[in-house]
């Protein structure tokens, strides 16, 4: 038991960098990896547990667990899982089928995605949550975490008008990147990209990737929510709506040397959608 709880607090420094509340995370995995609840891991509970961990999206989710945006993992046996189901897996609600998507053209993309997006203030609900949600994995409890594929179609939100993320593979940890980034050779910025678009800068001198990613999770977040918000939005709010989302697109550099910056940027957007939605029966 004992080394296997080393194992574990090794594992999850290596993949989640030194965090002074790993050692709570080793405890919930112990817990977890009981499943027969006598107070003791068996070989067999341990490898069941070592092969699930060893999926990222597992992971991310149990790092993440205590927050409201992610799913909950219902069960587990070896590496296969089950979690809850999101009712709505795609920021607009519905999506257009693969075939179609190759034959119409964008506008029609988004005229369609307008029609099929739920009304207004349950979009604003929703964009609130994506903003809370981003808020959450810069510098959380187990450290920074990276949305490395920031489409629309990993954005679901359940019947509530809860933000969910639909595919935590899709996010990654800061020491995941720093991992990928270390020492690899590159000619442009796009060698230096991890999944669809965590990006770090090239030096064209070194030939080599730089550590730091150079656009911010908010400044993802803000390029989906401008077209998403801006469409429909109380025409009494639109033109400061539309002021602060473009500042937010602008965040880049080093997000820990901005840190007040990017929190200021994200509370003024969270409280103006928030001034506009509360004390209605959207909120």
């Amino acid at each position: 038991m004992d080394e296997f709880k080393e194992m574990l607090g090794n594992f999850l420094k290596a993949n989640l960098g030194e965090q002074v509340s790993l050692t709570a995370l080793v405890s919930q995995i112990l817990t977890m990896a009981d499943v027969n609840n006598d107070g003791k891991v068996s070989l067999a509970e341990a490898k069941s547990i070592w092969a699930l961990l060893h999926l990222n999206e597992i992971l991310l989710m149990l790092s993440l667990r205590e927050k409201e945006h992610t799913s909950q993992l219902l069960g587990h046996c070896g590496d296969l899982y089950v979690t809850e189901k999101i009712p709505h897996d795609s920021l607009y609600g519905s999506q257009i089928p693969g075939f179609l998507q190759t034959l119409l053209p964008s506008p029609v993309h988004r005229l369609v995605h307008q029609w099929c997006a739920p009304a207004w203030p349950r979009r604003a609900k929703i964009a609130i949550g994506l903003l809370e949600f981003v808020e959450e994995i810069f510098h959380g409890t187990y450290g920074s975490f990276f949305i490395c594929d920031s489409s629309f179609k990993n954005i679901g939100y359940n019947e509530k008008y809860d933000f969910k993320v639909v595919d935590l593979r899709k996010v990654a940890t800061e020491m995941t990147i720093r991992g990928f980034l270390k020492g690899r050779h590159c000619e442009q910025n796009s060698d230096c990209t991890f999944g669809s678009d965590c990006t770090a800068a090239c030096d064209k001198l070194m030939k080599q990737c730089r550590n730091d990613v150079i656009q911010p999770n908010l400044a993802k977040a803000c390029q989906l929510l401008q077209d998403y918000l801006l469409y429909g939005s109380p025409s009494d709010l639109r033109e400061e709506l539309q002021k602060q989302l473009r500042t937010c697109m602008t965040l880049s550099g080093l997000a820990s040397q901005m840190e007040v910056h990017h929190s200021l940027i994200l509370n003024n957007l969270k409280t103006l959608l928030w001034k506009k939605i509360s004390n209605t029966k959207y909120s």
